[in-house]
């Protein structure tokens, strides 16, 4: 006989499974497109004009539920954001969303999803287990920065190390903020594209040529923090 606690687990684990399956289902994914903001850009912008904060609290609901659910739009979501909130809201707004959804999974990991993910991630679980026991809070910030784990692997796994819900969130806010304001950047730009000649502004390749460094300059920067702080505790 399953206990009240684990009865409670096991309803929230079907309403996650039940609201994953209904965003592969519906059509959710073609409004999450760069192509449909182009085609209602105006339409969405007005809208924005209109009514600013319910247009925002519902971007960010939507927002925190895709990423917290794992389901992969946190990429396009954020272009977006940048193409109609501008660079300052919109890093402001994709920063405060993408963290409480990271803050969400790593909640559903901790205290709902542990056996499961203790099972699907262990061999990620080793090696983050050791890098938080090495470097601390620094190592949730080397893998935000640097992505070489996916964020919803770090979402989960993160969860299962001793780290407090408190640190998670503030490292996390503070990792992603770089690459949150370069993607953000970039999705401004992209979104002020009227015709395909707009692709060669200078402004446009310089933000995606930013984007793609970003990651390789991270790393070498992470690398350098990270041989000081081995020798220091060495």
């Amino acid at each position: 006989m399953l206990s009240s606690k684990n009865i409670v687990k096991l309803i929230i684990a079907i309403t996650i499974i039940a609201c994953i399956a209904l965003f592969f289902l519906l059509p959710i994914n073609d409004y999450l497109t760069l192509e449909y903001l182009q085609q209602q850009r105006r339409a969405i912008i007005d809208l924005y004009i209109a009514h600013p904060v319910l247009f925002i609290a519902t971007y960010v609901a939507v927002y925190v539920v895709l990423t917290g659910l794992s389901i992969p739009s946190a990429s396009a979501l954020t272009l977006i954001g940048g193409a109609v909130f501008g660079l300052t809201t919109g890093t402001i707004v994709v920063l405060s969303a993408s963290t409480l959804g990271a803050v969400c999974a790593f909640i559903l990991a901790r205290y709902v999803l542990r056996d499961y993910v203790q099972q699907k991630f262990n061999k990620y679980l080793q090696q983050v287990n050791r890098g938080v026991t090495e470097e601390g809070a620094f190592y949730l910030f080397g893998l935000r920065v640097v992505p070489v784990v996916p964020y919803f692997v770090v979402n989960f796994v993160m969860a299962l190390t001793p780290i407090r819900l408190w640190t998670y969130y503030w490292v996390t806010q503070l990792g992603m903020l770089p690459g949150t304001i370069l993607y953000v950047n970039s999705g401004k730009e992209l979104g002020q594209l009227e015709s395909p000649s707009g692709i060669l502004s200078w402004s446009l390749i310089l933000s995606l040529v930013a984007l793609g460094l970003f990651p390789l300059v991270a790393k070498k920067i992470v690398a350098v923090i990270r041989s000081r702080i081995r020798r220091r505790n060495s």
